[in-house]
C-alpha cells in the first residue's frame, strides 16, 4: 500500500533515536534514498509479502500482527516515535527469505520514514561495516546454535524414552522368561505322570474321567475371577483343611495354585465323587500340573501381550510407518507418550486422564505433536519432582469451539510470575545446568503455532500450573511451515497466551518492533 509522499527533512528525521548520531551528510544521503509517506488508516504491509521497505514512524500510531491459523493476531500495538519495521534484515540478502514477516496497519493518520530495503542494506554494509557483520553472524550463528542444541534436546529425550522402553519391556520379557523355564519344569514332570498312567495302573474309564476333569478345569482356570488377598487368603485355608483331609501330601502348596486358577472345595468334592479314594491324591497331583501349566501360558500371553502392546506405543510414538500429516486421534497420540514415559513419570507422579472422546479427530504431523506433549509432560514430572516427587499429573481434552483444548495440569510449585514471560523464550530455562537446553518450550511452540497454526498458553498458580495446547479441528486451506529462520528479530510472548514469535526481542531498547 502507498501512502502520500511528503517532504523529507534531515532535520526531523535526525530527532529519531535511529538517526540522531548521524552527520548531516548521512541525513541528506538518508532523505535523497528515502522519502516520508503519510499513510491513512488502514493497511501498510501484508505478512509474506515482499519486504521492499524499511519503514520507522515519525508520528501516529501502529499495529503489528501474526497470521496464526486463520487468525490475525495483534502482538504490538505503539504510539512512540521511532520504532521500525518492515524490511529489518534486508542487509542479510538472499541468505534469507526478504519477506515481511508480520503485517503493520495504522489507527489513525501516521508519518513514516521510508527507506527502500536496497537502500537500507548498501548504508548499514557502507556505514556499519563491523556492525553488519556482526549482526549476520549473531543472526546466523544463533540459529546454528539453536538448531544444534535443538537437536541435542531431541537426543536427550529419546536418550530418556529409549531408557523408559527398555525399562517397562525388561519386565514383561523376564516375566516370560521365567514362566518359560517353569513350564518346561512342569511339561516334564506332566510326561512323567502320563509315563506312569501308561504302565496300566488306571482303567480306560478312569482315564476318560480324569481327561474329562482336565478339560473342564481349564475352562474354570480361563474364567477365574481376581479375589481380594483377604478372600484369597481364606479360600486357600479351606482348600488346604480340604487337601489335608483326604490325606493329600502338600495341601499347603497346592492350595495357592487351586485359588488362582479360580478353584474351590466344590471343585474338588466334584473331584473325589469322580474317581476312586485311591488314586485321588494322583488325580490332584495331574490336575495341578494342568493348572500351572494353564497359569503359566496365561502368564507367557500377558507378557508378550504387553510387550506387543509397548512396541505398538513405540511405534504410535515415532510415527515411523505413518504418513507424515495425516488426521490423527489425539488420546492415542497422548496414550502412547503417557506409556513411553511411564519410566520417568514413575510411581510417585499419579497420572489422570480426564479425556472428552467425543472431540473429533484433527489435522496435524503426530510425530511432532508428540514431542510437544513430551516436552509438556517432562516439565510437569519436573516441576512435581521439586516439592518432594509426589503430586498428580492430569491430562485433559476438551472442544473449544473450532479447536481442540490439550491440557496439561500439574501440581508443582507453579512459575513465578516474573519468569513467566519469558518460558518460551529460547535457551531460558529454570532447571540445574546440565539438566535442560531451554529449547524445549521453544521447540513446542514453534510446532504448535508456526506449523499446527494453534496456540500455546500457560495458566500458572501455586499448586496449579496448566499448559493448554490449541488446535485447529480443520486444516488450513494453505498448508506453509514456518521453517529456521523465518523470522526476524526477537520479541517476549505475552505471559499467558504465546501467540508472537518465541525468537523475537526488539532491536533496541527504544524499539517495539516485535518481528
Amino acid at each position: 500500500m502507498s501512502g502520500e509522499v511528503m517532504p523529507c527533512s534531515p532535520q526531523e528525521i535526525s530527532s529519531l533515536f535511529l538517526f540522531e548520531k548521524l552527520s548531516p551528510e548521512q541525513l541528506g544521503r538518508l532523505c535523497g534514498e528515502g522519502r516520508v509517506e503519510r499513510f491513512d488508516t488502514g493497511p501498510v504491509y501484508t505478512e509474506g509479502a515482499p519486504a521492499t521497505c524499511f519503514y520507522v514512524m515519525i508520528e501516529g500510531t501502529v499495529v503489528l500482527s501474526r497470521r496464526v491459523g486463520g487468525d490475525d493476531v495483534e502482538v504490538s500495538r505503539t504510539s512512540q516515535r521511532g520504532v521500525y519495521a518492515g524490511a529489518m534484515q534486508a542487509y542479510l540478502g538472499e541468505q534469507v527469505p526478504q519477506t515481511y514477516v508480520n503485517s503493520m496497519r495504522v489507527t489513525e493518520p501516521t508519518r513514516f520514514f521510508v527507506l527502500p530495503a536496497q537502500s537500507f542494506a548498501d548504508i548499514m554494509r557502507e556505514w556499519f561495516p563491523m556492525a553488519a557483520h556482526l549482526l549476520e553472524g549473531l543472526f546466523f550463528g544463533s540459529k546454528n546454535t539453536q538448531r544444534a542444541i535443538g537437536q541435542r534436546e531431541r537426543l536427550l529425550a529419546l536418550g530418556s524414552l529409549s531408557a523408559g522402553l527398555t525399562h517397562e519391556l525388561n519386565n514383561p520379557a523376564a516375566a516370560a522368561v521365567r514362566a518359560t523355564a517353569t513350564l518346561r519344569e512342569r511339561v516334564g514332570k506332566m510326561r512323567h505322570k502320563l509315563a506312569h498312567i501308561s504302565q496300566g495302573q488306571y482303567s480306560r474309564e478312569v482315564i476318560a474321567d480324569l481327561i474329562e476333569i482336565q478339560e473342564r478345569t481349564v475352562e474354570r482356570v480361563a474364567k477365574a475371577t481376581a479375589l481380594s488377598p483377604l478372600e484369597a487368603s481364606d479360600r486357600e485355608d479351606e482348600l488346604a483343611d480340604w487337601l489335608d483331609d483326604h490325606g493329600i501330601q502338600e495341601g499347603w502348596r497346592l492350595a495357592p495354585t487351586f485359588v488362582q486358577a479360580g478353584l474351590d472345595t466344590d471343585w474338588l468334592e466334584h473331584v473325589a465323587a469322580t474317581v476312586s479314594e485311591e488314586i485321588l491324591p494322583s488325580a490332584i497331583g495331574w490336575l495341578n500340573y494342568t493348572v500351572e501349566t494353564e497359569l503359566l501360558m496365561d502368564e507367557i500371553d500377558d507378557s508378550t501381550t504387553r510387550i506387543s502392546h509397548l512396541v505398538d506405543a513405540a511405534k504410535q510414538y515415532s510415527q515411523l510407518d505413518r504418513a507424515p500429516y495425516r488426521v490423527v486421534d489425539v488420546h492415542e497420540l497422548l496414550d502412547s507418550t503417557l506409556l513411553m514415559l511411564s519410566g520417568k513419570i514413575g510411581s510417585r507422579v499419579r497420572v489422570v486422564k480426564d479425556y472428552d472422546r467425543s472431540v473429533p479427530d484433527v489435522p496435524a504431523y503426530p510425530a511432532e505433536l508428540n514431542q510437544v506433549w513430551t516436552n509438556l509432560i517432562d516439565n510437569a514430572v519436573f516441576a512435581i519432582g521439586s516439592t518432594g516427587g509426589e503430586g498428580t499429573l492430569t491430562v485433559r481434552t476438551a472442544r473449544e469451539g473450532d479447536r481442540l483444548l490439550v491440557e496439561f495440569r500439574d501440581t508443582g510449585p507453579g512459575i513465578p510470575a516474573d519468569i513467566r514471560s519469558r518460558i518460551f523464550d529460547p535457551f531460558f530455562t529454570t532447571k540445574p545446568v546440565g539438566e535442560g537446553t531451554g529449547l524445549g518450550l521453544d521447540i513446542s511452540w514453534r510446532i504448535v503455532v508456526s506449523k499446527h497454526h494453534g496456540s500455546l498458553q500457560v495458566e500458572s498458580v501455586p499448586g496449579d500450573t496448566r499448559f493448554q495446547v490449541l488446535l485447529p479441528l480443520t486444516a488450513p486451506e494453505t498448508e506453509t511451515e514456518a521453517g529456521p529462520g523465518a523470522g526476524t528479530g526477537n520479541a517476549t510472548p505475552p505471559e499467558n497466551a504465546t501467540e508472537t514469535p518465541p525468537e523475537t526481542a526488539t532491536a533496541t531498547q527504544n524499539s517495539e518492533e516485535p518481528a
